[in-house]
C-alpha cells in the first residue's frame, strides 16, 4: 500500500495493548473524530483476516457508513482493512505497532481507493471536499486521543 497520508504517533504504553485498542473497531469512535463506532458483520465478533465491519462516519450533519473487510491481522503488529461502501471502493487503512524503550510507535496510514468518477459524490455524501488534509487531520486527532487513553490504562495498570 502506497499511502497517500501517514502519521507516527510515540504512545507510552505497550504495543500489544494499543493495537488491541484498535483491533476492537467497535471503540474507534472513542478517539476518531469522524468515526462514531459500528458493528461486526456477518457473525464475526472480532479482528481476523477476511472478517467484515460496518462504521458510521459523521461529519457535521453528513452521515454515512461503510463497510470495512479486514486485510492484515498481526497482534501486536499491524492492522490493516480495506473499506467500501455500495460496492465502490473508498480507502485502505492500516495501524502498524513498532516497541520502543517507552512503549511503542504507532503509524496510522490512509490510502484512497475511489474511483475518480466517485469524488464528487463522495464530497456531497461526507461534506468533504478535500479528503487528504481532512484525512491528514482526523488521524492527527484520532493519535492523540488514542495515545491519551491508551497511556492512561497503561498508568493505572
Amino acid at each position: 500500500m502506497t499511502a497517500d497520508v501517514s502519521v507516527t504517533r510515540e504512545i507510552a504504553a505497550p504495543a500489544g495493548q494499543v493495537w488491541s485498542m484498535v483491533a476492537d473497531l467497535t471503540r474507534m469512535g472513542e478517539w476518531s473524530p469522524e468515526n462514531e463506532g459500528g458493528k461486526w458483520l456477518k457473525g464475526a465478533t472480532g479482528p481476523q483476516p477476511g472478517a467484515k465491519f460496518q462504521g458510521v462516519n459523521r461529519n457535521g450533519a453528513k452521515k454515512w457508513k461503510a463497510v470495512a473487510t479486514l486485510v492484515d491481522v498481526e497482534p501486536g503488529k499491524r492492522l490493516s482493512f480495506k473499506t467500501s461502501a455500495m460496492g465502490i471502493p473508498i480507502a485502505e487503512w492500516a495501524y502498524d505497532f513498532e516497541p520502543t524503550d517507552g512503549g511503542c510507535r504507532v503509524t496510522e496510514s490512509w490510502s484512497d481507493r475511489r474511483p475518480n468518477w466517485s469524488k464528487g459524490l463522495s464530497a456531497k455524501v461526507s461534506g468533504v471536499a478535500e479528503r487528504k488534509p481532512h484525512t491528514q487531520a482526523g488521524i492527527e486527532t484520532t493519535l492523540e486521543n488514542l495515545a491519551a487513553a491508551a497511556e492512561a490504562t497503561a498508568a493505572a495498570g
